[in-house]
């Protein structure tokens, strides 16, 4: 099983997204077996908070429920727990590089890394674009699904 982190600043919004969308997709692939799938935030901010509702609503117009998830700092020991560890940007990145004390063994990337166009994801939370946020999580966890099933090349 592959255990995967999904990271953002705040885990409310791109993170929680990216953590329903993947295993929404996996399970459609018959793959959910194959796959452990969580979120957590760099910050403090926003901990023991539910997905921020725009979020939520995206969420359930995918036909996703994320109903019970509340945000969590990411910790030193996610990084000897999970496999992989995608952020939603560079920010992310590098706040996620800090907290794990580096990444020694290669395992923190972008969740749009293997994009057509690899980029960063603009947190809505500030500019109110769901809807841009959510294709661009769905094309990353689409993209990351097809590397780690073998379907696409790194």
């Amino acid at each position: 099983m592959i255990r995967i982190l999904m990271v953002c600043l705040g885990n409310i919004c791109r993170s929680p997204m990216a953590e329903y969308i993947f295993r929404d997709m996996a399970e459609k692939r018959g793959l959910s077996q194959l796959f452990y799938v969580a979120s957590a935030a760099t910050s403090t901010e926003e901990l023991g908070n539910p997905v921020y509702p725009p979020a939520k609503r995206k969420l359930y117009s995918l036909g996703i429920d994320c109903s019970g998830k509340r945000a969590r700092q990411m910790t030193k020991a996610d990084y000897r727990e999970y496999d992989l560890l995608l952020g939603m940007e560079q920010w992310n990145l590098n706040s996620m590089r800090r907290i794990s004390g580096g990444d020694p063994e290669g395992k923190i990337h972008l969740l749009l890394e293997h994009a057509l166009h690899p980029r960063g994801i603009d947190d809505p939370w500030y500019t109110g674009d769901f809807d841009t946020a959510c294709r661009d999580i769905q094309e990353g966890c689409e993209s990351w699904l097809d590397v780690l099933t073998g379907k696409k090349a790194t």
